[in-house]
């Protein structure tokens, strides 16, 4: 059965949130993006900077506007030692490399985290990693969420997806939609076709988030082998 592109997905979504999509494209390349969204003026005064080659980091566009940093200012995606790349939509993104960096695990550094602390939303922790395995890519993506919007329970789901299938990948995102609260995602991450180079890939993806809430992307091409990557940014405010 084909997949649904991203378009199709987010078709009518006017708010997914921050979101995550790894997947191989023809060549068995991996391609993969990260965005976030905004509907605060807080939220929204964002941009995504490389501070180095293995770091991309949130920014703000003008940081006399910049009211509360707390959960907007972090380090979405670090790559380690060219052989392994960390996504995630918060700060455990450096839970997770000092985890990786003691002989821990991608798992084990996420038990130690939970869902934000932004009531009433309580906002998924999304998260995922590319290694190899057997010569191929493995994905693995987690989230921390509140059980139905109640804080006192953490639920913590992890997946992984091994030598995936060329032409496909996995969608993961903080929420179902627009709400109030915001409606946490719901079940595994969405199957979504991949396809073309990185610059289309860049664009589709970029055109499929809503005009009016999309603020940054980031893409990326990885070939597992080489551990060579190319990447994109993309920020609605330059």
């Amino acid at each position: 059965m084909a997949k649904q592109s991203m378009k199709q997905i987010l078709q009518g979504n006017s708010y997914p949130g921050r979101g995550i999509v790894l997947g191989c494209d023809e060549t068995g390349d991996v391609l993969c993006a990260y965005f976030i969204m905004g509907r605060s003026q807080n939220s929204r005064n964002r941009v995504f900077v490389m501070t180095d080659p293995d770091t991309l980091e949130t920014r703000a566009y003008d940081p006399s506007q910049m009211k509360d940093p707390s959960l907007i200012i972090y380090a979405p995606v670090r790559r380690m030692d060219g052989k392994r790349w960390i996504i995630t939509n918060g700060n455990q993104t450096d839970t997770i490399r000092d985890a990786l960096l003691l002989g821990g695990t991608f798992e084990s550094a996420l038990r130690s985290r939970t869902f934000e602390p932004d009531a009433p939303n309580w906002t998924p922790r999304i998260s995922a990693m590319v290694s190899e395995l057997n010569g191929s890519p493995f994905f693995r993506f987690s989230i921390l969420k509140s059980m139905e919007g109640d804080p006192s329970c953490t639920q913590r789901q992890f997946f992984e997806y091994e030598n995936p299938r060329k032409g496909e990948g996995f969608f993961l995102h903080t929420y179902q939609g627009d709400g109030n609260p915001l409606p946490s995602f719901a079940g595994e991450p969405e199957p979504v076709a991949v396809h073309g180079d990185l610059d289309t890939w860049t664009h589709d993806v970029w055109e499929s988030l809503d005009q009016e809430n999309r603020i940054s992307l980031f893409t990326c091409k990885i070939q597992i082998s080489s551990g060579e990557w190319d990447l994109r940014v993309v920020n609605k405010y330059q």
